[in-house]
């Protein structure tokens, strides 16, 4: 594993250089030490039919936030290879919050997992999805748009 110093501003860069993150309002709130948590404020067109956020925001979420983990000991060169999730419960609430840490970082894989909740009006949290991701090490650095 080659030494990378965790850098959040650049981390929020490459977030902000996603088109469809910055449609969905995500923001990184924490990235380092193994770990990033990323955040969606859950607005009405976020909403599937019953009027729970809908599961892709929840995906995209888990995706994206496994991806950032990986990125805080491999640096910014990763690319998903495959994560699988697991909906627990309906998401209801203000916020999405999407915890990933890392559970094996190697070489050309790392392997994380993550905890989506959903935060109350009042701040309460309750679990409703739970993923797990392999991010793969690219050979060549990624460009970053912007």
């Amino acid at each position: 594993m080659n030494a990378y110093s965790p850098d959040l501003a650049l981390a929020r860069k490459v977030l902000a250089s996603q088109p469809f993150s910055i449609y969905l309002g995500a923001r990184l709130t924490d990235f380092g030490d193994g770990a990033a948590t990323l955040e969606v404020d859950v607005r009405e067109e976020l909403r599937q039919q019953n009027g729970f956020v809908h599961g892709g925001v929840l995906s995209y979420a888990a995706d994206n936030a496994l991806t950032f983990a990986a990125g805080t000991v491999a640096g910014p060169g990763l690319l998903t290879a495959g994560y699988t999730i697991d909906y627990l419960r309906p998401a209801q609430g203000t916020v999405l919050r999407a915890h990933a840490q890392v559970v094996r970082p190697g070489r050309t894989r790392v392997v994380c997992r993550c905890d989506l909740s959903m935060l109350d009006a009042d701040g309460s949290q309750t679990l409703c999805a739970i993923a797990q991701g392999t991010i793969a090490v690219a050979e060549t650095a990624l460009p970053v748009a912007g």
